[in-house]
């Protein structure tokens, strides 16, 4: 993976505020899971034009948190083409409603680390 693809200056302060300012599910998923998870994840890493919520190298793993804007129909095609955008770097993406953490935390947790195993 080329690292110009990685990295956009222009995104670089919207990350760096997305990062201190994340919401309640993304504090809980982070704080409560995966900063103490066996592999390395990343807060709010840049792709190209995108930012992901979370990225693990060692996995090329990509996990976002959808709130309801991604379930309207610009929404949806904004993620399909950012999915595809990741996937042809050769990364996966799993994806996760901001309600299964709020209201399945240990199912979305189960499931990552099945990705990760």
């Amino acid at each position: 993976m080329s690292k110009m693809y990685l990295y956009d200056q222009r995104n670089k302060r919207f990350a760096q505020k997305l990062r201190r300012e994340m919401t309640p599910q993304e504090r809980h998923l982070w704080y409560d899971f995966l900063r103490a998870c066996p592999v390395q994840f990343r807060r709010q890493k840049q792709f190209g034009p995108y930012i992901a919520d979370f990225y693990c190298a060692d996995a090329k793993l990509v996990i976002e948190l959808d709130g309801s804007q991604h379930y309207e129909e610009e929404g949806i095609v904004s993620d399909q083409d950012r999915d595809a955008y990741l996937s042809s770097l050769g990364l996966q993406v799993l994806r996760y409603s901001n309600t299964d953490v709020s209201r399945s935390f240990s199912s979305v947790c189960e499931d990552i680390m099945k990705y990760l195993k």
